[in-house]
């Protein structure tokens, strides 16, 4: 019932039973428990003809509720969420200092600081890393971010709360099929340009992770010029082509110590008229393009969704971005080629998912008997 109320807010008492072919006494009875518990509230609905008066279920605005965080390589994001997922109290911050110890206490400190705000009680914390997840809680980079390794468990420490860890891209994926540009897909390719490209396939709205939780890191396929050494180690790596570093590397400008915001000035730049920036954001455009195409032609999406600097990527280039993607289909796919959208929740999009797994954990029934008991 919670699934449903989360999903849309608002439904009768005797749609909820009808959709989940309950009895009315037994979905009166799970009602109040859910109304005892504190995670909605009923109101008498309006009345639309005969039989008894029923109710319609919302999520109660002072009730459970979750800590989202989002941690990226130059800093943070992070607030609270209800039963809807959507997040508020959202503030941000650049790391102090990216030290692994530095950055655990920093937000562990954050995540209490948004306990003592909440409207009702936090029951979870939700952390998106961009970085690899493993083993469901070690976020390793393999990239030179000074926070990595990092044990995300401890971002939630302490106030004594179930910490849920997922990869920044999975998470985003998540957040786009459940309520975003991809919403209904059964399968869906998500792809985000930040420091690197990450990417998520989601089937029926699962992400997926892989034998240890490491899947998806779409950008260290070796889609990228052979030449060029990755900061994972590998050479040729998509990731080579395509971000802030690359940009620099192709204007023959330093390494940047920050490659998001780095990219978005030499977007700016391009946009500006200058030569270089231009033709280096064509080429990242044609990159990403490319790539894109390569997983289309492996994993047979219906739709593909870009996040991060990839819709500004393309809007610089559409041309060189169009052209590269259909020259890098299969022949067969062309006249159906699945349709590539802009993310729909941008910046939000980590927080999200975060906020939909720590809430997928809450409402879970390990996650009620905890809160019941």
């Amino acid at each position: 019932m919670l699934a449903e109320v989360r999903r849309e807010p608002g439904l009768t008492r005797v749609e909820l039973a009808r959709r989940l072919r309950l009895a009315s006494g037994s979905a009166t009875e799970i009602a109040a428990r859910l109304r005892d518990l504190g995670w909605v509230t009923e109101e008498r609905a309006p009345c639309g003809g005969r039989g008894r008066p029923t109710t319609t279920l919302t999520p109660n605005p002072a009730g459970p509720g979750v800590v989202a965080v989002d941690v990226r390589f130059e800093g943070w994001r992070a607030g609270l969420a209800g039963l809807d997922g959507v997040p508020f109290a959202v503030r941000s911050g650049p790391h102090r200092r990216r030290d692994p110890d530095s950055v655990a206490t920093e937000l562990d400190g954050m995540v209490g600081e948004l306990v003592a705000q909440a409207p009702g009680p936090v029951v979870a914390v939700g952390v998106g890393v961009a970085a690899t997840v493993v083993d469901e809680h070690f976020a390793e980079t393999g990239g030179g971010q000074g926070w990595s390794p990092l044990d995300v468990r401890r971002i939630g420490a302490g106030p004594g709360l179930p910490v849920l860890v997922g990869n920044d891209a999975n998470l985003a994926g998540i957040a786009e099929v459940r309520d975003g540009a991809a919403a209904g897909a059964g399968t869906a390719l998500f792809l985000t340009v930040e420091v690197g490209i990450g990417g998520a396939l989601l089937l029926d709205g699962r992400a997926q992770a892989g034998a240890r939780g490491a899947a998806g890191e779409l950008g260290h396929l070796p889609f990228g010029d052979p030449a060029a050494r990755c900061a994972c180690g590998a050479r040729g790596c998509w990731t080579t082509g395509v971000d802030g570093r690359a940009l620099a590397r192709m204007l023959g400008e330093p390494e940047p110590d920050a490659p998001y915001s780095y990219a978005r000035a030499v977007l700016d730049r391009a946009a500006a008229g200058e030569p270089g920036p231009a033709a280096a954001v064509t080429s990242a455009s044609a990159s990403l393009a490319r790539g894109t195409a390569g997983l289309v032609n492996a994993h047979d999406p219906e739709v593909v969704v870009l996040a991060g600097l990839g819709p500004a990527l393309r809007a610089a280039a559409p041309e060189a971005f169009a052209v590269a993607y259909d020259d890098g289909l299969m022949a067969f796919r062309r006249a159906l080629a699945p349709r590539v959208h802009d993310d729909a929740h941008g910046e939000d999009g980590v927080l999200r998912g975060a906020a939909a797994i720590a809430l997928d954990h809450a409402v879970s029934a390990p996650g009620l008997a905890a809160r019941a008991g």
